[in-house]
């Protein structure tokens, strides 16, 4: 079986207030039918970091999950990044693998002393 390569959504700043509602939109239609249940969302030009871009990643991946999938951020600077964990928004990011789940070619070793997996 084939894996799909998700859609992606780029996003521009500046970021402004209105364009939650258009871009959560996007993402629920981008996610009708879609198999992976996943929209990238492309931030590298989204611009400096600030509460308007949280605002904004929030709503899309509450729109998302309303639509029974998620988003995974694209290229998001640093700064971005640590202020989604300062606000306790969790949210993938791109080649990142997921929580709990060791990294692909990674051994671990389960005793001490023991083989690794």
């Amino acid at each position: 079986m084939e894996e799909t390569t998700p859609p992606v959504l780029t996003l521009t700043g500046p970021v402004a207030r209105e364009q939650a509602t258009g871009l959560g939109d996007a993402v629920f239609a981008l996610l009708a039918g879609e198999e992976s249940g996943v929209v990238v969302c492309d931030v590298a030009g989204i611009g400096p970091p600030g509460l308007a871009a949280v605002e904004l990643l929030a709503r899309l991946q509450l729109a998302a999950r309303r639509a029974g999938g998620r988003i995974r951020l694209r290229a998001p600077d640093p700064a971005l990044r640590a202020l989604l964990d300062l606000v306790g928004l969790p949210v993938e990011v791109e080649g990142e693998t997921e929580e709990g789940e060791p990294a692909l070619g990674v051994e671990v070793e389960v005793e001490p002393g023991e083989a690794a997996l």
